[in-house]
């Protein structure tokens, strides 16, 4: 298995494929594995990356997560393309991994080409998402689907994995809001913000969550478009995966 370190901690990553580098970012209180199978169709064209956030996965783990939490990943996949020496990366980021997707092109300009970023909260952080959250965190530890879920992907210590994260979600929205530490509008990497229309969590908040969320992004990003499927859930990407992978190439290989 490949690690590199930050900050002393060991993240771990994977490397299949040939060609311009594909990252998969992924969401909280997930790992790389959530994209394990889903990869694997894009290893023809990209050397495709996978990276496991610390506190998850294979990487180290952390006493706790801090508030700042996407923004501290975004460093950490920063840190990686600097390691590696990649200059050119795209990058796949879904739900908590596509707030860290555009942190990468924000943040880091010059190593960034395209993101997708599918299914995320938006630009800032909303009381409303929080609540259901803590709502859905709840039913989770009762649910063996979702208890058996957080153990592949992290294995028997995910429970405090999951903690650690409903505890950095609840404090950032409390304490800090905006999800960037630059304006949108600074963002040179072509954008592809996608969504499902199907995504009960999202449209339990309103019936036009992405339209709206997504709608006011694109205002302010100049290389930015989006896609919303018609059905599907909560992520679109793998909730709709065939027709995403179609559009996922036609815009990274254009």
């Amino acid at each position: 298995m490949n690690y590199f370190e930050y900050e002393g901690k060991k993240i771990f990553y994977s490397e299949k494929g040939s060609g311009e580098p594909l990252l998969f970012l992924h969401g909280n209180t997930a790992s790389s594995q959530m994209y394990a199978q889903v990869s694997e169709e894009y290893t023809k064209d990209f050397n495709v990356i996978l990276i496991d956030f610390l506190g998850h996965g294979r990487s180290d783990r952390l006493d706790s997560f801090p508030a700042d939490l996407w923004f501290y990943e975004a460093q950490q996949v920063i840190a990686f393309l600097h390691f590696k020496g990649y200059s050119n990366a795209n990058i796949i980021g879904s739900s908590g991994g596509a707030i860290v997707a555009v942190n990468v092109a924000l943040e880091a300009p010059g190593l960034v080409k395209r993101v997708i970023a599918d299914s995320f909260e938006g630009e800032t952080a909303s009381a409303e998402f929080t609540q259901n959250l803590l709502k859905d965190r709840a039913a989770a530890n009762t649910d063996t689907g979702a208890r058996g879920f957080y153990e592949y992907m992290h294995g028997p210590d995910w429970k405090q994995i999951v903690d650690n994260d409903t505890d950095a979600i609840v404090r950032h929205q409390k304490e800090i809001g905006n999800f960037f530490h630059k304006p949108l509008n600074q963002l040179t990497a072509e954008i592809l913000l996608t969504g499902s229309r199907g995504d009960k969590f999202m449209y339990s908040i309103s019936d036009d969550y992405y339209e709206k969320i997504y709608g006011d992004m694109l205002k302010k990003l100049p290389n930015g478009q989006m896609h919303l499927f018609p059905g599907g859930d909560h992520p679109a990407m793998m909730s709709n995966f065939p027709d995403f992978f179609n559009l996922s190439m036609e815009f990274l290989t254009r």
